[in-house]
């Protein structure tokens, strides 16, 4: 008898671990089908449940960015680098937070740290080149911007928005031929990426 009481507790805790496990999971694959708010909500509830979840921290603060909770995003990557304030994936995920509530200095500062502690392999290398060069593009330091720029197109070269932005980067740099490049590669990816055909046009124009 006390052996199948045993039995079935074990059986209980182990369903138990596969639902905690199953929600997890169920997080991160709402948050991949674009269903912020519902992912948030899971996270809300993992993380009450355990505060040193850090897996869950990242889900969610991917998912309120995302969601354009950008200052909510701030906050819970904030209170989730207490606990684990190294985890590369924290430090991208607050630098974006910081880049949309206009905090450039912060967020410059947090995407450098980023690219130089995180693997040459990790998934957003390419996104924190990307947002460096914006935020050089907002302080009109448009060859630091270019220099960012290129290194996001180089890391993941078929994303046409990161091309046009490198086009204009260059353009106001006076880089007209080099930012033409990026112009063609921006269209050759997207035909109907009109920001690079504008800026195509631009610099033909220019070196006439």
């Amino acid at each position: 008898m006390m052996m199948k009481k045993l039995i079935l507790i074990a059986i209980a805790l182990c369903a138990s671990g596969m639902i905690f496990a199953q929600q997890k999971a169920d997080a991160l694959v709402l948050y991949r089908g674009g269903r912020y708010p519902e992912a948030i909500a899971i996270c809300e509830q993992e993380i009450k449940a355990n505060p040193n979840n850090i897996d869950s921290y990242c889900v969610l603060c991917w998912s309120l960015v995302r969601n354009r909770q950008y200052a909510l995003a701030e906050q819970h990557a904030t209170d989730a680098r207490k606990v684990s304030p190294y985890d590369v994936r924290l430090i991208e995920i607050l630098a974006e937070a910081k880049y949309y509530l206009g905090k450039n200095n912060g967020a410059m500062e947090l995407f450098q740290q980023y690219i130089a502690t995180a693997p040459a392999t990790a998934a957003r290398i390419g996104n924190a080149y990307y947002y460096m060069g914006e935020i050089y593009i907002r302080q009109a330091k448009y060859q630091h911007a270019d220099i960012a720029m290129t290194a996001s197109v180089h890391t993941e070269p078929t994303v046409d928005y990161w091309w046009t932005r490198c086009g204009y980067a260059r353009e106001m740099a006076g880089s007209y031929q080099t930012a033409m490049d990026a112009y063609n590669k921006a269209l050759e990816l997207n035909t109907s990426q009109t920001e690079a055909a504008r800026g195509k046009e631009r610099c033909a124009a220019r070196l006439r």
